[in-house]
């Protein structure tokens, strides 16, 4: 309710506010406890009650009555506060009211005297422009205001609405071959509705639990453009004459069979290629070397969502309160070649909490929580067609459920084939909370804890159709001891991949984890101009273990100069003679977290106030995606990772065999690994200037210790020989040995409301470095992205089966140090603006405006949001497999020193910058070292809600993003071997145009 005036006392403290146009209200200057309340407002009785002010205390509420005629009339003579402050209720304002949190953007300054009761109380008059509200203004209550019943109060509140995106208002999406390709019809609807109130039910639950329900129905389909190379008419018949590599010189195609040309540059088609090849569509963009197909993609999204809560005051020691939330979502994720995959996720999520308090000082809670989240993909090919197995291609998992055709990966930038794996995985988790306020003088000391026990059951394959890479090294030849000519494509056709990986098996996995924590606080008001909330925080999460044991990690002996599997049955090392737990990984239990925070105001009755703090924070989630790696491996299921070699032969018909030279286990974990953990520290000072203006000048630092880093043991550069012949390779080795470090200075420039208008302008300059694989990795090369090139996300080539991100591997496992860069977050520049204006807000702002003017004019909320930033980094990949493995995606190339964004025209990369690495050597192009293009964004919406009556509102709202339709790409292709290195991968979304219609009641 708006216009209410709120007192509240705490010992000696008399504070005095009123609420504003959305019921809202705070007081910074309370202390955690118990305070005293007292709602006033103009013809409604006086409420006064006992708050208990706490982090995690539930909201109070108030239940406004209105008085009686008679009563209205004798308030009106001898007014409780002064007459100014009779404010206007917003037609909207619902029959209950509760208290705001402190950082509520909307909430009020709080006066510091009672002398500026009456002033406040006369900016309450300005709610949504009004003035007093006599009852011979155009503002006077309607009868029964609130509810609109007559003798009865309004005991529900609730809405319905609907968002609503047609392809007709949005712009066409960015084509990246420059030819137009027919956006196609598109909408995007979201239905929404809420109720909400106290529930009951006469004679049976006269006084029961007050209750929100809120429904989201989605139906919304998608439209996206993609681009891509496929192979040419000629190609298709093995014809190369008018092929060109990716420097556009003419590729020379050699046989491997013989070293010499084939003759007029045409090769033969093997029987797998060929059935393959039927795959690709043909191309339909003429006289593009790079991109010559683009084709419109469709997908579809339908959502059921319902989330509820309830809360219930049993008397005034007892309250209990929870939530249930369901969500049903359906996709399709089709892709270029028709494939269609489908995705169902069901999920539930629950909680009840109980509220006791054992006098006026302590509190206690506790609350149990459940959830559940199932997930069913089903690929294009599931049970529709054996195309491996028609095709000639053994080896690999021809169940029914994973039928379909193997993963196919090009260097030269190639559309990568592959469909969805399926899986049908069923997750779920308990966990047990508690927690105690004691309120002592100055101190309030929260302490509490945990328990969540986690199941994760996995029904899925990691790569059971399996991968094969083509890099061109099958049709190279040679020329003064200099590798020549080649093509990854041709290579495709005679049948001979470079790579092969496979893993399947073990396909169903029942992962178990607990997790703990335990924590301590103490929120000490020193003064009154120094605040410390100090603690600390003890957490442990248990490595995951296998329901039956069913996890593979590797016992490795001194120098790496053997291994062998040690299975979770089995947990004495047959090299070492260790002893391994269920989990194959130690467990960590020295999580501490000590943590800090400080607010100083240093100068008595200035705006001038410091803040700092410092915490550390452990990373207690990496156990999962080391289980599954392990799970997937020999001897429990069939995993390789091998190169083609004249010792190790690789076909199309025959490439997912296991070869002697090559550990048949593709992964290993450090049994002492550690999870790693962020110190966290920053310092700001803030300070409110003239014109309504507030500057914050914050550092933000953080140190990264115990990251995770990833290497291929016992390899070497292409080009050189191997230093130990007998030692074991074709597996990558985790550990936790990264480090990591941010430094951020900000600085923050906002106006408050003012006349209708805020604004908020952000400027961050940061660096952040690290040699941490996790960090680094994600997003690293554009191979391992979801681009035109890649559109599975796949990888340009994995380790263990596909289980590998390769961007995420070392290149040299000898220097680990050369991995230290950029962090692929690293943005260093980065300037962000957000502009409000509201019309009607002031005199100035035409308040008093009448009529139909008035009416359009007023009430009107307009915001833009403007970012600006520089670019991502990026990492060059030399796309060739690391000798004596099945991995490629790891090896960088050499830089030349030239220019590297001197591009000549149509490139954004200058493809001389580099080069091939020199035989013998790895690559001296740094990770991270290219800087991706810069980014902008600028979205903006207006709304405005219209009062129908007493019970009726009607919110709209119009949404825009990229207004101005301005193309931002997202990455550069960094493949140096590749046709589109040095081209844009993706755009941003083109413009957009979203619209909400909302009714309240």
């Amino acid at each position: 309710m708006p216009g209410a005036t709120i007192t509240a006392v705490q010992g000696d403290k008399k504070l005095v506010s009123i609420t504003d146009q959305e019921g809202l209200f705070s007081f910074p200057e309370l202390t955690d406890g118990t305070c005293t309340m007292e709602v006033e407002m103009q013809g409604f009785s006086t409420i006064k009650q006992d708050v208990l002010i706490a982090p995690d205390a539930a909201a109070a509420k108030w239940e406004l009555s209105m008085l009686q005629l008679d009563q209205i009339k004798a308030e009106i003579k001898s007014p409780a506060v002064p007459a100014a402050s009779v404010a206007t209720p917003s037609a909207k304002a619902p029959a209950k009211s509760e208290p705001a949190k402190p950082e509520d953007k909307k909430a009020r300054d709080t006066p510091t005297r009672e002398d500026d009761l009456s002033q406040q109380a006369s900016d309450g008059f300005l709610i949504n422009g009004s003035v007093n509200n006599g009852a011979a203004s155009p503002f006077a209550q309607l009868a029964a205001f609130g509810n609109s019943r007559n003798g009865a109060k309004g005991l529900y509140n609730g809405g319905i609405g609907v968002i609503f995106d047609n392809s007709s208002l949005d712009a066409s999406p960015f084509s990246l071959t420059g030819q137009n390709t027919p956006k196609p019809s598109y909408n995007r609807i979201i239905g929404v509705a809420t109720l909400g109130g106290p529930l009951k039910i006469p004679r049976l639950l006269p006084k029961g639990p007050n209750f929100f329900v809120g429904y989201q129905w989605t139906r919304n389909r998608n439209a996206t453009t993609q681009s891509a190379l496929v192979p040419s008419l000629a190609e298709r018949m093995g014809d190369f004459s008018d092929t060109l590599n990716a420097q556009g010189q003419p590729v020379q195609i050699f046989n491997p069979a013989t070293g010499l040309p084939f003759p007029g540059n045409t090769v033969p088609l093997s029987p797998q290629a060929q059935a393959l090849l039927n795959l690709y569509p043909l191309p339909n963009v003429p006289g593009n070397p790079r991109y010559n197909y683009q084709v419109p993609i469709i997908s579809n999204t339908h959502q059921d969502a319902l989330q509820s809560r309830f809360d219930k005051t049993i008397n005034s020691k007892n309250e209990v309160y929870g939530d249930f939330a369901f969500q049903s979502t359906r996709g399709d994720s089709p892709n270029l070649f028709g494939f269609l995959d489908t995705t169902d996720v069901l999920g539930i999520n629950t909680a009840m909490h109980w509220s006791h308090r054992l006098n006026q000082r302590v509190f206690l809670n506790l609350g149990y929580r459940f959830s559940r989240l199932r997930t069913r993909v089903t690929p294009y090919w599931e049970n529709r067609e054996n195309i491996s197995g028609q095709a000639g291609i053994s080896g690999n998992n021809q169940d029914p459920m994973n039928w379909g055709p193997p993963s196919l990966t090009f260097a030269s930038g190639l559309a990568g084939l592959s469909d969805g794996q399926s899986s049908f995985d069923r997750n779920q988790s308990s966990a047990f909370s508690y927690s105690m306020l004691w309120n002592r003088d100055k101190h309030n000391i929260t302490f509490g804890g945990d328990f969540r026990r986690q199941e994760f059951n996995y029904l899925s394959q990691q790569n059971p159709r399996g991968m094969f890479t083509f890099t061109g090294a099958a049709t190279q030849g040679t020329t003064n001891g200099a590798a020549v000519g080649g093509s990854d494509l041709a290579d495709f056709l005679l049948g001979v991949p470079d790579t092969s990986s496979i893993a399947f098996g073990n396909a169903d996995k029942y992962f178990r984890e607990s997790v703990y924590d335990a924590f301590i606080t103490d929120d000490w008001r020193v003064s009154p101009q120094l605040t410390v909330n100090a603690g600390i925080r003890w957490e442990y999460g248990a490595p995951i273990t296998e329901l039956y044991n069913r996890l593979v990690n590797l016992d490795i002996a001194p120098g790496f100069a053997a291994v062998a599997p040690v299975v979770a049955k089995n947990l004495v090392g047959l090299l070492t003679g260790q002893i391994y737990p269920d989990s194959l990984i130690r467990p960590d239990k020295r999580g501490f977290e000590p943590r800090i925070g400080i607010s100083w105001r240093p100068i008595s009755g200035s705006s001038v106030v410091v803040r700092a703090g410092y915490g550390i924070y452990y990373d207690t989630s990496v156990y999962q995606t080391l289980a599954l790696q392990m799970a997937q491996q020999a001897p429990l299921s069939k995993s390789l990772s091998v190169q083609n070699s004249p010792t190790c032969p690789l076909t199309l018909a025959n490439g997912f065999n296991p070869c002697s030279s090559v550990t048949a286990d593709t992964f290993a974990v450090d049994p002492n690994f550690r999870p790693g953990y962020a110190q966290n520290w920053n310092l700001s000072l803030q300070r409110d200037l003239p014109g309504s203006l507030q500057l914050t000048a914050t550092y933000l630092g953080i140190k990264g210790t115990q990251g995770v880093q990833e290497f291929l043991p016992n390899t070497f550069p292409i080009g050189a020989s191997n230093p130990c012949s007998s030692c074991p390779v074709g597996f990558a080795y985790l550990t936790s040995g990264g480090n990591s470090t941010r430094q951020a200075g900000q600085i923050q420039l906002r106006r408050r409301l003012h006349n209708g208008f805020t604004a908020t302008v952000q400027y961050v300059f940061s660096k952040s470095i690290d040699d941490d694989s996790t960090l680094g990795g994600q997003g690293a090369s554009v191979a391992t992205q979801n681009t035109p090139q890649n559109p599975f996300g796949a990888g340009t080539g994995a380790s263990g089966g596909g289980n590998q991100n390769p961007a995420t591997i070392a290149q040299n496992w000898l220097d680990i140090r050369a991995e230290r860069g950029l962090s692929t977050f690293d943005q260093r520049h980065l300037l962000s603006t957000q502009l409000q204006y509201t019309t009607g807000m002031g005199l100035k702002g035409e308040t008093l405006l009448r009529g139909w003017k008035g009416a359009l004019f007023k009430e009107w909320t307009f915001l833009t949001q403007i970012s600006v930033g520089s670019g991502l980094p990026q990492t060059p990949i030399y796309l060739a497999a690391v000798p004596g493995t099945g991995v490629t995606g790891t090896v960088r190339p050499n830089y030349t020193g030239a220019p590297l964004y001197a591009a000549p025209s149509g490139l954004s990369l200058n493809p001389a910058a580099y080069t091939v690495p020199l035989p013998g050597q790895w690559g001296n192009a740094g990770r991270d070292s290219i800087i991706g293009p810069a980014q902008f964004t600028l979205n903006a919406s207006m709304g405005r809600t219209f009062r129908l009556n007493g019970r009726f509102n009607l919110d709209l709202r119009v949404d825009s993003t990229n207004l101005l339709n301005h193309v931002t790409f997202t990455s550069w292709d960094t493949t140096v071997n590749s046709a589109q290195f040095g081209l844009p991968t993706t755009a941003n979304a083109m413009r957009s145009v979203q619209t909400t219609l909302r009714l309240r009641f």
